[in-house]
């Protein structure tokens, strides 16, 4: 009896040990993969990745890495808070052909390319499909046409100033500059029970939208622009700046939760033009 008591006695010890050297490999591999993923999405990023500054059911969102941009994704309202982005200066930008709209799986609700069909609404890319391309390349090009990536925008929006602004940016902006961080979202209504019926079968629709340009270094500089989903397309985009302060009082969002206090106060609070060149190209035409 005693013999068989040792024998089982050894065997979970040898159980332990094994089970023991099996939660030190998982552990020691988390930790790598999360030290991995961090400098990964750190490399997307202007002081620090884009966080909430309450967490609320609203404002919780999972970051999904993908080439050449990050995205915070929303399983509540079905949509992307904010996605962040470098671009930087090419000698010469292009992008090859559309790839075809995919669902994300990621995603805990099931998007798929037709579920804006009959809506009315666009299926608008945050990440641009040109500059994630021409900067990035082709398979970042094709993770722009997840739909974890879209949001539903109005055509005028959509295919008109939106596009503007996007273009300006790529054309302009970043061969000015040499290097920009880019994030851009929607901005949905204050009262969320008002506008949990507006919604694109699963997808809530956002009121307006919002990019947000730095220029990195010691002296960062920032444009930031707010254009609501109704709008005729030609207009200034001059007429759509807002402040950084203004769009995280409207998001509640953190864009840049690394930037000390008094860096923050000097860029995030005023709008300031100059040295953008904006006027001069406020009213171009798109190229479409």
């Amino acid at each position: 009896m005693a013999a068989r008591r040792r024998r089982v006695a050894n065997r979970w010890r040898r159980q332990a040990r094994r089970f023991g050297i099996t939660a030190l490999f998982v552990a020691v591999a988390a930790g790598l993969w999360h030290f991995q993923e961090r400098e990964l999405r750190d490399g997307l990023s202007w002081q620090g990745v884009t966080t909430w500054q309450e967490l609320t059911p609203l404002s919780f969102h999972r970051v999904l890495r993908n080439d050449g941009f990050l995205v915070g994704w929303s399983d509540v309202r079905v949509n992307p808070l904010w996605v962040s982005y470098l671009l930087h200066d090419v000698e010469d930008p292009n992008a090859g052909p559309r790839p075809g709209f995919q669902r994300d799986w990621r995603a805990l609700w099931p998007i798929s390319p037709d579920s804006y069909f009959g809506s009315g609404y666009d299926r608008g890319h945050l990440a641009p499909n040109y500059a994630i391309a021409a900067v990035h390349g082709s398979a970042a090009q094709r993770d722009t046409f997840l739909m974890s990536n879209m949001s539903p925008q109005r055509p005028d929006l959509n295919r008109r100033l939106w596009q503007r602004l996007e273009e300006v940016v790529m054309d302009r902006f970043v061969p000015r500059f040499g290097t920009l961080q880019v994030i851009t979202g929607p901005v949905f209504p204050a009262s969320f029970r008002d506008n949990v019926l507006n919604r694109v079968g699963l997808v809530e629709v956002p009121e307006a939208f919002y990019k947000i340009l730095v220029v990195p270094g010691e002296e960062p500089r920032a444009l930031a622009f707010l254009m609501p989903q109704r709008v005729a397309g030609d207009e200034s985009l001059d007429d759509f700046l807002v402040s950084i302060d203004e769009l995280e009082a409207r998001t509640g969002l953190d864009f840049f939760p690394q930037l000390p206090e008094a860096a923050a106060v000097a860029l995030e609070a005023e709008v300031e033009t100059a040295g953008w060149g904006l006027e001069a190209v406020a009213r171009l035409p798109g190229r479409f």
